[in-house]
């Protein structure tokens, strides 16, 4: 088969690049050499997630990533993972609300191996989907399921904010892990007609960093993704779309056995890939990116109301980012006053902006964690991902930080004006039951006996 690509594209910044090729069957593949270490990622986007999915038959999105570790047509079993780590490589996959990716990072003479592998899956997994593997796989993701935010504390707090700030029947309303129902009711047809429908190449993005020749890369991924046949059933995602902020505040009070008391919050926050966006991002860092952020010094610090208090954003594409608040209670703190607290802090930040201290100080963490990301080739080839996924452009990875840099005070203050206030948030509290009570207090009575 003659090679498929189009012409190749190269940028760079710090001294990193990337090239950009098509394959005939529309694969995406983004290259990026480093030779600092005899090592190189693999990184798989397909742009499929929980978005994707339509009522009754949630959570697939994420089955599917189980299922893509339980054999294809040339590897049996839980041969992936063997194969991989045999060969001294390191390899997972993930769901998201946007997208499902697979990934290894393999010394540099078994990289062909970890394509060999992901090419086999993508062009035959449906030769090896059977209702043994289906059964088997339905069974570990509800176990994880009970494990992640059924039987542990706050655990289902996330989808219980997500499903309040999100409206019923809107894309975003459950998120990846899907129901017990909806799991129990998918069938072997259903996992099918998924697969034919959003594994295929033209609906996928491949990178490749490391200690590659990128020529010889290139000839490997043509040799066992091109053949690979094309498949476009895919209809784009559900309308996300959302007024910028919910118009008023929506507010859950949970009776659980719990460690203490809580408060979360969700807050609408502008799309990502948005200026907005990272000044909502440096706005979140300054209120409450760790322990020098003002929700910090106020209730951990100056009230000793709480013995934590962060404020993070989710990024999202398709539908408003979430920032997203997580309060835990000291002692008998009671949750009204953390949240006067909290409101007073959000009303000050409104009315007077960030110090030209806490910008140079919260875009300084910012520019650390992505120059940190970007310097792992493994990080690289997710970005690289990432970005060509969801905005089209890989290079975008490359210009992210100076995008942060950029953004000014002005812009950091107009975003917490127009977006931090209780008439955009969904609340959680979470309160002990008398049994939880009883047993905190026995706990701290057992710490100051020991004192």
């Amino acid at each position: 088969m003659p090679m498929g690509h189009t012409a190749t594209q190269q940028a760079g910044s710090g001294g990193l690049t990337a090239t950009e090729h098509r394959l005939a069957n529309g694969l995406r593949v983004v290259l990026s050499e480093d030779h600092l270490t005899p090592v190189a990622a693999v990184c798989l986007w397909y742009d499929v997630g929980s978005r994707h999915e339509v009522k009754g038959r949630t959570g697939l999105a994420h089955l599917f990533e189980h299922l893509m570790f339980q054999g294809s047509a040339q590897v049996k079993g839980n041969g992936h993972f063997e194969l991989v780590q045999n060969a001294g490589g390191s390899l997972n996959g993930t769901t998201s609300f946007e997208r499902t990716n697979y990934f290894e990072t393999m010394p540099t003479h078994q990289v062909e191996l970890a394509l060999w592998l992901e090419a086999d899956r993508m062009g035959s997994l449906l030769t090896a989907l059977d209702d043994e593997s289906m059964e088997n796989q339905r069974d570990v993701v509800k176990n994880e399921r009970r494990q992640r935010y059924d039987n542990v504390p706050y655990g289902t707090a996330f989808e219980k904010l997500t499903a309040m700030a999100y409206p019923d029947g809107h894309p975003y309303h459950h998120t990846p892990i899907g129901s017990m129902a909806d799991l129990d009711a998918a069938s072997l047809e259903d996992a099918r007609a998924f697969f034919r429908t959003y594994y295929a190449p033209g609906n996928a993005v491949l990178s490749v960093v490391g200690d590659i020749d990128p020529e010889q890369t290139l000839a490997w991924i043509e040799k066992y993704f091109g053949s690979i046949p094309a498949h476009d059933a895919k209809q784009p995602p559900r309308d996300g779309t959302l007024p910028d902020v919910m118009g008023e505040e929506l507010r859950e009070v949970l009776r659980e056995e719990v460690p203490s008391r809580a408060l979360m919050a969700a807050y609408r926050l502008p799309h990502d890939g948005t200026r907005e966006s990272d000044a909502a991002d440096l706005a979140l860092t300054i209120l409450g990116g760790g322990e020098s952020s003002r929700l910090h010094n106020r209730l951990v610090r100056h009230d000793r109301t709480a013995v934590a208090a962060g404020f993070g954003l989710l990024r999202l594409v398709g539908a408003p980012s979430l920032g997203w608040l997580d309060v835990k209670a000291s002692g008998g703190a009671e949750v009204p006053d953390i949240e006067t607290a909290v409101d007073e802090e959000l009303a000050r930040f409104a009315l007077e902006g960030p110090t030209a201290e806490e910008m140079e100080r919260a875009q300084a963490q910012l520019e650390r964690e992505w120059l940190d990301r970007l310097a792992t080739v493994s990080g690289r080839a997710d970005e690289f991902c990432r970005f060509a996924t969801l905005f089209g452009d890989p290079q975008l990875a490359l210009t992210a930080v100076q995008r942060v840099l950029d953004v000014t005070p002005e812009e950091v203050q107009a975003v917490a004006k127009t977006r931090l206030h209780s008439q955009n948030r969904a609340v959680l509290v979470y309160e002990p039951t008398p049994q939880s009570d009883a047993a905190a207090a026995e706990e701290n009575e057992e710490e100051e006996t020991a004192q």
